[in-house]
């Protein structure tokens, strides 16, 4: 019975084999000083040593986790690749960002580049509002109205209909 098929934690059984493991094993080490320490954090996150940059050492209690890229959310990775958890569209092992919790597909993503720079909308913005001003500015004195004639009867003064007897 393996714990992967099931999604179970079963740490006799399968050591680390599941997303959910336990909060040491997602706690951060010291900052790397030396390039023997550099190296064993590359291999503890299953990076290469090339690919491996850790956060700054600014107090913030980051301490070897990796730099990897961020700022896209989730729901600009590709839907069709065959992730190990397609759920949560992550492979076994992946690193991920510290501010991961920002980004996944409930909550904020930063929008991929947009098409057009923001002064071109609000160039654009303008444009169309400025358009049906001077539209309106310019048939404000040509009313629209229903085309109604007036009420036609047969002569003037006499009745129409009668409803006598």
């Amino acid at each position: 019975m393996c714990c992967v098929r099931f999604k179970v934690y079963r740490p006799a059984i399968c050591k680390k084999a599941t997303i959910a493991g336990w909060n040491k094993d997602y706690k951060p080490g010291p900052y790397p000083k030396t390039e023997k320490e550099r190296e064993a954090a590359a291999k503890k996150y299953y990076l290469l040593p090339e690919e491996y940059k850790p956060y700054a050492d600014n107090g913030l209690g980051y301490g070897d986790y990796p730099k990897v890229g961020g700022g896209l959310g989730v729901e600009f990775k590709d839907n069709y690749y065959p992730y190990d958890y397609p759920e949560i569209k992550r492979n076994f092992n992946e690193p991920i960002s510290a501010d991961h919790d920002l980004y996944s597909e409930d909550r904020y993503s930063q929008p991929d580049y947009p098409r057009y720079s923001k002064s071109y909308y609000m160039l654009c913005f303008a444009g169309v509002m400025g358009g049906c001003l001077a539209l309106y500015y310019w048939l404000e004195d040509k009313k629209m109205y229903r085309p109604v004639a007036a009420k036609q009867y047969p002569a003037d003064g006499v009745k129409h209909y009668t409803f006598e007897r």
